[in-house]
């Protein structure tokens, strides 16, 4: 049999800075599924879009998730 070879299509990749944000979101016992760093997160997103009618989600999952049932209840 032949091994085929992986093709990741995002092949992971941590540098300092996620490594800070990670232990920074451990040492802070907010893992999921709220804390400062969601917060955080939706008050940049709104400072850099102008969008306030947003939330972050834990998956694009749970987005397309929460999108469609939005989209039904306006159905």
């Amino acid at each position: 049999m032949i091994e085929q070879k992986r093709i990741f299509l995002s092949p992971p990749h941590m540098c300092r800075e996620e490594l800070r944000f990670v232990n920074g979101a451990f040492e802070s016992n907010y893992i999921a599924p709220l804390g400062p760093m969601v917060d955080a997160f939706e008050k940049e997103h709104f400072e850099r879009t102008g969008i306030s009618d947003a939330v972050a989600v834990s998956s694009g999952t749970a987005a397309m998730h929460l999108a469609l049932r939005i989209f039904a209840e306006d159905s």
